[in-house]
């Protein structure tokens, strides 16, 4: 099991940039998958990136282009890179790690 906590979250206008981290318990070398998901108030949890063991990304079409995810294995972090922030972007994200590890949360508000 492992311990993921996030970071990174605050208040932005839209076309501005934020980067999220994921701090691990263990490296990050040893788990499958790191994802990305955010959820906002009455909406499902969405999907929004991907990273596997072997390098490979994944995006949702929503965030395709202008998000990045990546990680620093010295340091066992998991980073969300986010430009182009729009107001639809607004929602709690969270760090999830294989199989059903979670984050509690970090609030991204985009403003218009």
């Amino acid at each position: 099991q492992v311990q993921l906590a996030e970071s990174g979250g605050g208040l932005v206008q839209s076309g501005e940039s934020l980067r999220l981290a994921c701090g691990t318990s263990g490296s990050i070398l040893d788990i499958l998958v790191m994802a990305w998901y955010r959820q906002a108030p009455g909406n499902e949890r969405e999907w929004v990136a991907t990273i596997l063991r072997d390098g490979t990304r994944l995006y949702g079409d929503s965030v395709k282009g202008r998000f990045t995810i990546s990680r620093d294995n010295a340091k066992n972090m998991v980073y969300l890179q986010m430009n182009s922030l729009k107001p639809e972007d607004t929602a709690v994200y969270y760090c999830k790690a294989s199989p059903n590890s979670w984050g509690q949360g970090t609030q991204v508000t985009v403003s218009s």
